[in-house]
C-alpha cells in the first residue's frame, strides 16, 4: 500500500508538505502543489487523514467556543468558520456553552483541550482570571471574534460597536427624535456578555452630542433575546410617557419591541419607530431598521488569522495587522420601515 513517505519521496519534497499540499494549505507553492498531486495520482496515493495530520504533528482540528448555539451571529460564525476549515483540511470542535457553567468550567478550565486541538477559536466569551490562565498554559494559538473577549497574545476581529450605536442613535436623533429609549443587555445575563456596555455607551455619547440628557427611565436592560426586548418594551411602556423611539441593542431585541409594541396597539413607525444591531436573517422580512454587521465576514477573517499563526504566514492580507491591535470590520446603516419622523402632535 502506497504511503505518504513514497509520494514525498517521489516528489522531492519532505511528508509534511505533502500533507500541507494535499490538505489545500496556501503555504504550499503552486509548483510544488502540482508536483505533490502528480505523485500521489502516479502511486494512487488516497489520503489518510489520520497520517496526513501526523505527518505535520497536528491534530487537524480548531475548537470553536460560542455561549449559545441558537442565537443568530454565533449560528453564522460558526457555519462559515466550519465551512472555510472543511476547505483547509481541518475538523471542527464546537463547545457551546450554553449557560451551563458544568459545561464552561469543562471547557475553560480543565478539558485536554492541547491535545485534542491546534487552535482555539473565542466567540463573544468574557473570560474570568482562571479561565484566562488555563488558556495561556495551552500555550496554543488562538483568535478571539467579537467584542466582550480579550487574550494576552491572542488577535481579534470585531466591529466598533461604540460607533455602531452612536450610528444607530444618531439616525433615530436626524428624524427629529429626542425622547428614545434603549434596551441594553442585562448584565447578570447567564452568558455573561459585555457587548451591550460599548453600545449603551455609544447611545448615550450621540444623545449628550445633539444636546439631549439621558434620561435613566428610558435605559432598560434585558436578556439579549427576542423575550428580553419584549419584556424590556412592556416595562417602557407601563412607565407612562412612552418614548417616541427605541435603540435596542440587537436585532433580536428588536423583534421584541416590534412584537409589544403591536399588542400594545401602538404602530410602527407611527408612533415609535424602532432601530437595532445586527442586520439579522429576519430583519429585512420584518421592515427593521438595523446597523448591518458581517458576522460571516468575522467569522471567516477570525479562523484566516488562526491558520495563518498555524502556518506561518498570513492566509488573507487584511489578517497581517492582527498582531498590532483588534482588526475592525465596517458596519452600515441600513434604513428600512420601522423608522420614520415622530408624529406630531
Amino acid at each position: 500500500m502506497t504511503r505518504i513517505d513514497d509520494v514525498a519521496r517521489l516528489a522531492g519534497v519532505s511528508t509534511a508538505t505533502v500533507s500541507r499540499a494535499l490538505r489545500g494549505l496556501p503555504t504550499v507553492s503552486a509548483a510544488t502543489r502540482r508536483r505533490v498531486l502528480a505523485a500521489a495520482e502516479q502511486l494512487q496515493y488516497a489520503v489518510s487523514p489520520s497520517a496526513s495530520r501526523l505527518a505535520g504533528g497536528r491534530t487537524g482540528t480548531v475548537a470553536v467556543v460560542v455561549p449559545r448555539i441558537t442565537r443568530w451571529f454565533f449560528g453564522v460564525v460558526v457555519e462559515a468558520v466550519e465551512d472555510f476549515l472543511h476547505q483547509a483540511g481541518y475538523d471542527l470542535l464546537l463547545h457551546n456553552l450554553g449557560g451551563r457553567e458544568q459545561t464552561r468550567q469543562r471547557v475553560l478550565r480543565t478539558t485536554n483541550l492541547h491535545k485534542r486541538v491546534d487552535g482555539i477559536m473565542l466567540v463573544a466569551t468574557p473570560l474570568r482570571a482562571p479561565e484566562l490562565a488555563f488558556l495561556g498554559a495551552l500555550e496554543l494559538p488562538g483568535v478571539t471574534v467579537s467584542s466582550g473577549t480579550s487574550v494576552p497574545g491572542w488577535p481579534c476581529v470585531r466591529i466598533d460597536d461604540v460607533a455602531a450605536a452612536r450610528t444607530a442613535t444618531r439616525h433615530l436623533l436626524d428624524l427629529g427624535h429626542r425622547r428614545i429609549a434603549h434596551i441594553s443587555g442585562d448584565p447578570d445575563d447567564e452568558l455573561a456578555f459585555t457587548t451591550h456596555l460599548d453600545r449603551r455607551r455609544g447611545y448615550r455619547e450621540a444623545l449628550r452630542a445633539a444636546g439631549v440628557r439621558p434620561d435613566p427611565s428610558l435605559d432598560i436592560e434585558s436578556r439579549f433575546d427576542v423575550d428580553g426586548g419584549s419584556r424590556a418594551t412592556e416595562e417602557l411602556l407601563r412607565r407612562g410617557d412612552p418614548p417616541t423611539a427605541i435603540f435596542a441593542a440587537c436585532d433580536e431585541m428588536a423583534m421584541g419591541a416590534l412584537t409589544a409594541l403591536r399588542d400594545a396597539g401602538l404602530r410602527v413607525p407611527d408612533d415609535v419607530s424602532v432601530v437595532g444591531i445586527d442586520d439579522h436573517a429576519l430583519s429585512g422580512v420584518l421592515g427593521l431598521t438595523t446597523i448591518a454587521q458581517s458576522a460571516t465576514d468575522q467569522g471567516l477573517l477570525g479562523v484566516k488569522i488562526l491558520l495563518g499563526a498555524l502556518s506561518g504566514r498570513p492566509v488573507d492580507p487584511l489578517c497581517a495587522g492582527a498582531a498590532d491591535g483588534p482588526v475592525i470590520l465596517p458596519t452600515r446603516l441600513v434604513v428600512r420601515e420601522s423608522t420614520a419622523p415622530p408624529r406630531a402632535h
